[in-house]
């Protein structure tokens, strides 16, 4: 297997949720033998929607449809693991099913300073969520079980577990928005009982071996703060190596965003900011007793320096991978890349920005 990870990426093109032959394409170009892709988010319930066009992995015809991406896939030799995605309060009222509130660890909503892509391809912040009730709680810990499941079934080689970014999971690890005062808030154990939940129950249905959790205790996505995220972070590994010893069994991988990437971008910090976002990974890579995979802002170069280290076992690349569907080759070749579009990241064209970029030897497309 290969060092390099397509990361998942949200992509906006599965339209009505259904994965279709623009996502069979688009995966299946960035498949080489021994190669791992981890896909865009996947819905795991009615709930879990806040972005146009995203696809899901709860419905029968999902899974069918997947089938036949996964097994282009596996076609081209290459291994590929599911993400399952609950956006939590990071969603709109239209994106409900009956319109209702979002569901997630609070009642808060998030600040005005975010905004979000409704159905309609318009801005708009998000709504006021409502939180969870303990029994709610259950249920959605067993929607991530079902979902995975139904990956399973689909044939994927295993699921990964979003926890990061100021999603559903990370609204209840992170300090700054779970607010509850039951056994899922206040403490950091209590934080961290809902992501156990779910990782365990999960690994229960599929197999340890076919999980892997994405965590970001440094990132602030959609106010996903903590006063602490090297502590956050540490607990979560603390928890992961505990669960693996009493499962008898690792994990697939421990996956964490660098804390130099955001939503808009990579961060320009200072020497000493860059110095202590490594040194936070590095403790938490060297406290895990497991496969980690580092994302966020990697070049080549960064990233064998990380791999060879031992910062990480694997790196997962992005917007590179977005542009460049045979990056494995262009990185072998120490090739020229090409530029990525940000206008197209998430609009609905089937190929656009999609699956036209071209591979080493192709003329540019004209509207590149």
């Amino acid at each position: 297997m290969y060092r390099i990870v397509l990361a998942p990426m949200t992509r906006c093109r599965a339209i009505d949720e259904m994965p279709n032959e623009a996502l069979l394409k688009y995966y299946t170009q960035r498949s080489t033998p021994g190669g791992f892709l981890i896909t865009e988010g996947s819905l795991i319930s009615q709930t879990a929607s806040g972005f146009p066009h995203c696809a899901g992995i709860y419905k029968e015809e999902h899974v069918e449809k997947w089938k036949k991406v996964v097994d282009a896939v596996h076609a081209k030799g290459a291994i590929i693991f599911c993400q399952l995605w609950h956006v939590g309060r990071v969603s709109h009222n239209e994106y409900q099913p009956e319109g209702g509130a979002p569901i997630s660890s609070t009642n808060e909503a998030v600040s005005n300073k975010w905004s979000l892509l409704k159905p309609d391809d318009s801005h708009a912040h998000c709504s006021v969520p409502r939180a969870l009730t303990i029994p709610q709680i259950f249920e959605v810990v067993n929607d991530y079980r079902q979902a995975a499941l139904n990956a399973m079934r689909a044939g994927f080689d295993g699921v990964e577990i979003h926890g990061a970014h100021g999603y559903l999971i990370d609204q209840f690890t992170k300090e700054a928005i779970n607010d509850r005062t039951d056994e899922y808030g206040g403490s950091l154990e209590n934080r961290l009982r809902f992501l156990l939940q779910v990782v365990q129950a999960v690994a229960q249905a599929v197999g340890p071996a076919n999980v892997g959790v994405r965590i970001s205790p440094a990132i602030d996505h959609f106010d996903a703060t903590d006063p602490n995220p090297l502590a956050l972070g540490l607990a979560v590994v603390d928890k992961l190596n505990n669960l693996q010893i009493e499962l008898n069994s690792r994990l697939a991988y421990l996956h964490v965003t660098q804390p130099r990437f955001t939503a808009q971008g990579t961060l320009a910090k200072t020497a000493e900011e860059a110095l202590a976002d490594s040194q936070l990974l590095l403790k938490i890579r060297e406290a895990y007793d497991g496969v980690f995979v580092s994302s966020g802002g990697y070049t080549k170069e960064l990233g064998m320096e990380d791999v060879a280290q031992g910062k990480a076992d694997l790196v997962a690349y992005g917007r590179l991978f977005i542009s460049n569907p045979d990056l494995v080759e262009r990185f072998r070749a120490n090739a020229p890349l090409n530029k990525y579009d940000r206008s197209t990241f998430y609009t609905h064209d089937p190929v656009l920005g999609f699956t036209d970029y071209p591979f080493l030897g192709q003329e540019l497309v004209s509207n590149q």
